[in-house]
């Protein structure tokens, strides 16, 4: 009996994965189409205040914006005449700038691409120090005690917006090495390469540093360490077993910056792409938003496919022939240091939660604006005189059980679907691409802006990076010889999924999942910072950061706070979760 009877095929039907993807876009271009009908506004008033901020137009004004817009006509009309003028490569013109779209959506693309491909170089750079440590001690069969390394998880908790201002601030404005703002060469692009990549590549590192002691501690790596082999040598095959399970992860941590980096092209005034959609969402300039969106999508697709092929590469024959090794991770004795740092993060948290909760968060004190830390106000007062320990302390249920809530849905959809690969593949690719705001914006024309419509719209497009993950771990454990023993034992698929599939992708994909615990936080934050999400004056954290997002050069304690609460959020699931995971 081969492995094939006993599960699905190994390797996906081709025919199979092109039509997901082709019905991926089409549904994704379709969703966006129906934006101007589903929205709770007049799409001719809309267009009409984006092209001259007339705030009160006279009917005969919106009757002629729909005439000449042919909003009359339903979406189904305009989307046939997109298509139609696609396919002779034309995209229409821009409903609020008359200007031929193409062009604009094609120099956003390459604006954005540049600096994707900028970040990827840091965020490579960044996940090679993470885990250089894990590498070079493998390699010489040093690895004496297991150790979760909360350095990834504290980088992986700043939020990109923050880390872009302080970068801006410090290196472009008081030291003058970069430019601070604009597009005009090389040196535009270090400054948010850096913003945009140090928490990307912490995320990939601290997943790769998990893997890693897993392939030091195959067979092979023994043999080689007693024959002789050069350490290096080691360190190179380890990688390459080790980085096709991390691999997916670049399409949802790295290329979505190609739309998803809106707060970042705004700080640096990046003419990109996520910022030409955001602004055409917004403005219901339907032309710009289907060309934009379909950009996105077949970026994510063909990134998907070179990424897929890459893993193919790494993994080579073994992976066809269904003989690859499964990784365990060695039972390696525990230190001491990582009770202490999830106990202190755990006291320190709690004891900002408790001083908070009893502070009056929504008392307003015009005359204590912007006061810094001190007895009568802790953590210092927002631009409104809002004491922020109380905030933080009111805001934090709210918070953690949200984003629980919205990582947890992403989690368990992504599992599901990276089950079945065939299907999901292209829905993963064109949902790793789509901005969590342009999301935000098709659910909340349907709901109404509400936390609960924000938190729908992150789990729109959160589980894409828990599927990406599931694909690739399944795959790889279908391929291992584990899998066909079972199978030639008689294993039905319950069998193999209970003992052999969960127990293999669960872990990986919870650790996953609490690093990016603090960013579906800020994705939140920035859908209720755009009026579509948790609205003020609600105490929440990522709105605490949103909004004091502009005084932090004046103000520095106004994001101090509630970025020092995430941090130790993150620090804490992470090692909490080690912690557990050791101990059953």
């Amino acid at each position: 009996m081969s492995v094939a009877h006993g599960l699905a095929p190994a390797r996906p039907r081709r025919w199979r994965s092109g039509a997901g993807r082709v019905l991926a876009g089409a549904g994704l271009v379709t969703a966006v189409a129906l934006l101007p009908w589903l929205s709770r506004t007049d799409p001719a008033l809309t267009v009409l205040r984006a092209r001259s901020a007339d705030q009160d137009p006279s009917p005969a004004d919106l009757a002629a914006v729909r005439e000449q817009l042919g909003l009359d006509e339903g979406p189904l009309a305009h989307l046939a005449a997109w298509l139609g003028g696609m396919a002779r490569g034309d995209a229409g013109t821009s409903w609020v700038s008359g200007e031929p779209v193409l062009p604009q959506v094609t120099g956003a693309f390459g604006v954005s691409v540049t600096l994707m491909l900028g970040a990827l170089a840091v965020t490579v750079l960044v996940a090679g120090l993470v885990c250089a440590r894990t590498v070079f001690l493998g390699s010489r069969r040093r690895l004496r005690q297991d150790r979760v390394s909360t350095g990834p998880a504290v980088l992986a908790a700043l939020p990109k917006f923050l880390l872009a201002s302080l970068l801006a601030t410090v290196c472009g404005v008081w030291l003058g090495w970069f430019p601070s703002s604009g597009w005009e060469g090389p040196q535009s692009m270090v400054l948010p390469a850096l913003a945009l990549g140090i928490p990307s590549g912490a995320m990939i590192g601290g997943l790769l540093d998990q893997a890693l002691p897993a392939a030091f501690h195959e067979p092979w790596a023994r043999t080689w360490y007693s024959v002789g082999f050069p350490p290096g040598h080691t360190a190179r095959h380890a990688l390459r077993r080790a980085l096709p399970g991390v691999l997916p992860q670049l399409l949802p941590t790295v290329v979505a910056l190609v739309g998803g980096a809106v707060a970042v092209e705004k700080i640096f005034n990046i003419p990109g792409l996520g910022r030409l959609a955001l602004d055409a969402a917004i403005a219901q300039d339907l032309p710009l938003l289907q060309t934009a969106t379909l950009a996105l999508a077949l970026l994510g697709m063909a990134a998907g496919l070179l990424v897929g092929a890459l893993r193919h590469a790494l993994l080579g024959r073994p992976l066809r022939d269904g003989a690859l090794p499964a990784l365990h991770r060695p039972a390696l004795p525990q230190g001491r240091a990582l009770r202490w740092v999830a106990g202190s993060c755990a006291v320190v948290l709690l004891g900002l939660v408790a001083a908070g909760l009893l502070r009056d968060p929504l008392h307003v004190d015009t005359v204590a604006r912007l006061v810094p830390p001190s007895v009568a106000h802790p953590l210092g007062t927002d631009s409104l005189g809002r004491d922020l320990l109380a905030r933080l302390g009111h805001g934090a249920l709210r918070t953690a059980g949200v984003a629980l809530a919205v990582t947890a849905v992403g989690a368990v959809t992504g599992l599901l679907l990276g089950m079945v690969p065939q299907v999901s593949a292209g829905l993963t690719e064109a949902a790793a691409t789509l901005p969590a705001v342009l999301a935000g914006l098709l659910t909340t024309a349907v709901t109404g802006a509400s936390v609960w419509g924000a938190a729908c719209a992150v789990c729109l497009v959160g589980w894409s990076p828990y599927a990406a993950q599931s694909a690739a771990l399944l795959e790889q454990e279908r391929a291992s010889g584990h899998i066909a023993a079972s199978v030639s034992l008689g294993a039905g698929r319950l069998h193999l999924l209970r003992r052999h599939m969960l127990p293999a992708l669960v872990p990986a994909l919870l650790r996953n999942a609490l690093l990016r615990l603090p960013t579906t936080v800020l994705v939140l934050a920035s859908l209720g910072f755009l009026g579509l999400g948790e609205q003020p004056p609600t105490p929440e954290w990522g709105r605490l950061l949103s909004e004091n997002q502009p005084y932090a050069e004046l103000a520095p304690w106004t994001v101090l706070g509630p970025a020092g609460a995430l941090v130790l959020l993150s620090v804490l699931a992470v090692s909490g979760t080690a912690l557990r995971q050791r101990s059953a």
